[in-house]
């Protein structure tokens, strides 16, 4: 990965832009998770519902301890499902602007596996929002073609993948949204329960 792209993608970031960056599954539309005034821009971009929460994406399971409560059952299914295509949803901590989680108290969290947003979220040293790069309801981006957000920087990652993150919410321990991995993921919360 050419470290000039990570650089300016990261510039944007910290200037409250949006980054679309590839992911293990699609395109997601990236903003400073720690910013109110840029996850406002995410929802405009997308014309996405407020009463919707946006997830983030972290580098490691060290972030994803600083913005979200991880007890004993989601360590070991993060241990187990991240980096992956699987989206957990915890208790979100105080560092998260309340925008995020709509008053849920609730953050879905994502550890991508693939070294561009990776690379970024490490250079930023803060989460970035991981929502799919398209309008609301519109089909998930697998290539930069499919990508009709507004935005101020685009990684282009070629084709990706296409299917959508596993959502599991590890407060409940109920499956929220069947995607990538769902299989493994059953399976994990059945052994579990």
């Amino acid at each position: 990965m050419d470290e000039s792209i990570i650089h300016q993608a990261v510039k944007v970031l910290g200037h409250d832009g949006l980054v679309v960056y590839p992911t293990d599954t699609i395109y997601g539309l990236g903003a400073d998770a720690l910013s109110e005034y840029a996850i406002e821009r995410v929802y405009e971009a997308k014309m996405r519902p407020r009463s919707m929460p946006i997830s983030v994406a972290v580098s490691d399971i060290e972030m994803l301890g600083a913005v979200a409560c991880v007890d004993r059952f989601a360590d070991a299914f993060v241990d187990r499902f991240l980096p992956g295509p699987v989206t957990v949803i915890l208790k979100a901590k105080s560092c998260l602007p309340d925008i995020l989680t709509v008053g849920t108290g609730l953050i879905g969290v994502r550890i991508p596996d693939h070294p561009v947003p990776l690379a970024i979220i490490r250079e930023l040293d803060a989460p970035i929002t991981a929502t799919s790069a398209n309008i609301h309801g519109a089909a998930d981006p697998v290539t930069v073609n499919d990508v009709h957000v507004p935005h101020d920087f685009l990684i282009d990652g070629g084709r990706l993948p296409g299917t959508p993150s596993t959502v599991v919410d590890l407060v409940n321990r109920t499956v929220v949204r069947a995607g990538a991995e769902i299989e493994e993921v059953g399976a994990f919360l059945r052994d579990m329960a």
